[in-house]
């Protein structure tokens, strides 16, 4: 678990987080004043993680993250779990299957799902997994906009830019990372259609 409350080195700067990149806008980050903030994502996690430890590492870091957004299928504060793996020898087909084994874990079995070709700052090469959609097996449907797919989350190989600022040697390990949000998963296996249902505690639901 990590903090709540982080700075911008730990949330963005070390995570090779560009300084115009719009996710350090006011109208998209919690500033409480000059370079401290609401975390955005629980990927500080890793940094503070492998600043502390040296590889082998294995780790699952869930928690609550702040981004200004309000809707449906969006909270100003939700719940994100993401792994990180580091060791000599990882590989994008060790992420691949790992990815495919959540998402048959957490779907069934007979879940059909994808990995298509995404850009983070933090990984290289990036990607996202999606998963056929709940609703309507792939038809097209309004839940999932007519494309069939349901997006899961975000993942890829850990940029050597991020090694190199954490002073783990990236020409000696190499290691994936994946995230997505909690109460997303939890709308999708549920099938929930707003997600301040998951806030709002009324006991009926």
């Amino acid at each position: 678990e990590g903090f709540d409350i982080e700075d911008e080195f730990h949330n963005f700067d070390a995570l090779n987080t560009p300084k115009d990149h719009p996710a350090r806008n006011l109208t998209d980050t919690f500033y409480l004043e000059k370079d401290v903030l609401l975390r955005t994502h629980t990927s500080p996690v890793q940094i503070r993680v492998m600043q502390e430890y040296e590889p082998p590492i294995k780790i699952i870091a869930p928690g609550r993250v702040y981004r200004i957004d309000n809707a449906a299928s969006h909270s100003p504060a939700f719940h994100q779990v993401e792994a990180l793996v580091v060791d000599e020898g990882i590989n994008f087909a060790d992420l691949k299957d790992m990815l495919n084994i959540f998402a048959k874990k957490m779907f069934g079995e007979n879940i059909e799902s994808r990995i298509r070709p995404h850009f983070f700052p933090f990984t290289e090469p990036s990607a996202e997994i999606d998963i056929v959609c709940v609703k309507c097996y792939g038809k097209g449907c309004n839940v999932c906009k007519g494309s069939g797919w349901l997006e899961l989350g975000g993942a890829g190989m850990v940029d050597p830019n991020v090694f190199e600022q954490v002073g783990i040697d990236s020409e000696k390990y190499t290691g994936y990372a994946f995230g997505m949000g909690m109460d997303r998963v939890a709308m999708l296996k549920y099938k929930i259609p707003d997600i301040k249902l998951l806030f709002e505690n009324d006991i009926r639901f």
